[in-house]
């Protein structure tokens, strides 16, 4: 009789076991998640704006940058016209480091404060894989800073 209590009793604890093996793995994935969005890089560039003329294809150029693939002298081109809608310049962007070296992505900036967002979510040549958040501040000069980093193209799901 004893041996038949301690195999239900074993067998009632095997679901509760793999509750607590699978929080703890989550758990330590969890972590490894985190730790590794910490270990996220800041982007820091100024860029100035003489050219820019409000009007779609007109650019900003990078003056100082600490990110390799955008070097100064990189352009900055505006897709859409400033104030549509009113009080906004919204408008995707090439960030053109040259030679085949670009960013993709999408800036906001209110007109009203001078600060705003932009995103970038890839690229091409030494700019592939490339993403980005960064908030915008134009009140003195313009510049950008967020975090950024390179996605792993060479990574697939099954490896």
């Amino acid at each position: 009789m004893k041996f038949k209590t301690m195999t239900t009793i074993a067998f009632a604890l095997m679901p509760v076991a793999g509750v607590v093996v699978l929080t703890l793995a989550l758990g330590t994935g969890v972590a490894s998640v985190s730790a590794s969005s910490g270990r996220t890089r800041q982007l820091h560039v100024k860029k100035e704006c003489s050219l820019y003329k409000g009007t779609p294809g007109s650019f900003c150029t990078i003056t100082s940058s600490n990110v390799m693939g955008i070097v100064v002298g990189a352009r900055v081109y505006y897709d859409q016209a400033a104030n549509i809608p009113t009080g906004l310049l919204d408008s995707n962007v090439v960030l053109d480091s040259g030679n085949g070296n670009r960013a993709l992505g999408r800036c906001t900036l209110d007109l009203a404060t001078n600060l705003g967002l932009c995103t970038f979510s890839d690229g091409t040549g030494n700019l592939t894989g490339f993403h980005a958040r960064v908030n915008v501040d134009c009140r003195s000069g313009c510049r950008w800073d967020g975090p950024y980093g390179f996605t792993d193209l060479n990574k697939h799901d099954d490896d």
